[in-house]
């Protein structure tokens, strides 16, 4: 299906709430809305590039929603008020044409964004709000304890050479000697004392051992951090929002990384994509005049990749999207709040291992699992786990 111009006036929009009791089916609508709708269109009555969508049913009637939508440019040619009202409002920005929606698909839009529209309100009455999954942190290894405990040991190590400290300072005010014998000057004293602390070889023992744990904590922390880019934040050639365009106008992703559901690669969005709505918004912007700049000069924008893995691992965005039906917030974190996009997760070896072990096989609706699933309720009454169909298998990501 052909994605939205940009236009707004829009577009499909207008075609929003129509109620689940009118025959539209809110999960297919849901899916028509999030592929075509959402780069321009949010489903409340907040403007985005164009109008909000809330409430659209009981603006117009269907029929007049179903014209607008198959060809909103014969509606404003033939003169129809309501029509010309809207396209003069949205500065007569003209939206894509979409014949090849049935009236069922529009109903499914309208009963979306009625349900969508319909979900803060069931919260407000104290229904639990869905949430992404955010991993829980594993526990502490065994050497950050083992270093605790030494550094505990050095603490009180300390703590018995200022207890002697505070001794020999409290005969030297006294005038006591502590031995009957001529008082010895006080800060010849204290020398002895430490000198005496210095070389006991218990003391020198245990200071060494910490000093090479402290090292060999740093060297290993230092080898396992090779090649991992947690909190890695590039500077872009062009500053481009995700908040702005994820988070606030609620553009699905599917819009820009155009291959996520259907490829290895969720793909860089090329010029023309931006151009879909930057050919008409925001034209006079210091950054949008970049994207103008690099399709008058025939280059690409130099996009800074921010997640890499290395080239001896595989990894198949259409295979985690598409089929285990993740989200994009699973491992990249919520993307939809970034002003600049950083690496969230690790990605690391051990980071998707344990992700294989926990995460259960969506299983339900697809008959290609349903011998696996027999054959696994056959052994345990554990759920399906990515681990139990290859999922630990060397060769899964390391060709």
């Amino acid at each position: 299906m052909k994605q939205f111009i940009v236009g707004v006036a829009l577009c499909c929009l207008p075609f929003l709430t129509l109620a689940q009791d009118a025959g539209g089916d809110a999960a297919a609508g849901e899916t028509i809305f999030k592929n075509n709708c959402a780069s321009c269109h949010n489903v409340s009555a907040e403007k985005s590039v164009g109008p909000g969508l809330k409430g659209v049913a009981q603006r117009h009637d269907l029929p007049w929603l179903v014209s607008w939508i198959h060809n909103s440019q014969a509606m404003i040619a033939a003169g129809d008020p309501a029509a010309v009202k809207l396209y003069n409002q949205y500065n007569q920005a003209q939206m894509t044409s979409f014949p090849n929606l049935s009236e069922d698909d529009i109903k499914g839009i309208l009963a979306y964004i009625e349900q969508a529209n319909a979900a803060p309100a069931a919260a407000a009455d104290g229904a639990p709000a869905a949430g992404p999954a955010v991993a829980q942190s594993s526990g502490p290894s065994d050497l950050f304890v083992l270093v605790l405990v030494a550094l505990l040991v050095v603490m009180l190590l300390v703590l018995g050479v200022l207890l002697v400290i505070v001794t020999l300072l409290s005969k030297a005010v006294s005038g006591e000697t502590g031995t009957g014998e001529t008082a010895q000057p006080f800060m010849e004293r204290l020398k002895g004392t430490l000198t005496k602390t210095a070389t006991n070889p218990a003391i020198r023992s245990a200071t060494i051992w910490v000093f090479i744990l402290l090292v060999t904590k740093a060297l290993l922390d230092g080898a396992y951090h090779v090649g991992v880019q947690q909190g890695y934040a590039p500077k872009q050639p062009i500053a481009y929002s995700h908040k702005l365009h994820a988070g606030t106008y609620q553009i699905d992703c599917n819009y820009c990384h155009t291959g996520v559901n259907r490829g290895k690669s969720a793909h860089i969005p090329s010029a023309n994509i931006c151009m879909n709505c930057h050919g008409v918004i925001k034209k006079e912007s210091p950054e949008i005049q970049k994207i103008y700049a690099a399709i008058e000069n025939n280059q690409p924008i130099e996009w800074v990749r921010v997640h890499n893995l290395p080239d001896l691992a595989y990894f198949n965005h259409s295979q985690h999207v598409n089929v285990g039906g993740l989200e994009c917030q699973q491992c990249h974190g919520e993307i939809q709040n970034m002003e600049v996009v950083e690496q969230r997760s690790s990605l690391t070896m051990g980071w998707c291992i344990d992700c294989h072990r926990k995460t259960d096989v969506n299983t339900k609706g697809n008959a290609y699992y349903d011998k696996l699933v027999q054959l696994h309720g056959s052994e345990s009454k554990e759920a399906l786990k990515v681990a139990d169909i290859g999922g630990l298998e060397c060769s899964k990501c390391h060709y």
